[in-house]
């Protein structure tokens, strides 16, 4: 859930997966990793990700469990 709701906002942003990985400073195979729920995210990461994207904690991480990321226009 949280990968959908990250690539939700990378993509609003029209960022590549490589452009949010070169701005927050990781590799663009973790962020890859993240978006397909394949790998855990320390609180830390989450945090440079979400002020990255220019949203707040509480916003990236609004999502409910089972659903999709919702796409707000």
């Amino acid at each position: 859930m949280f990968g959908d709701r990250l690539r939700f906002f990378r993509k609003k942003l029209g960022w590549s997966q490589e452009k949010l990985a070169l701005e927050v400073e990781l590799d663009r195979t973790y962020i890859g990793g993240i978006e397909r729920g394949e790998r855990n995210v320390a609180l830390l990461n989450i945090c440079k990700l979400a002020k990255t994207l220019g949203v707040s904690l509480p916003v990236l991480m609004n999502f409910i469990p089972g659903k999709k990321a919702a796409k707000k226009k």
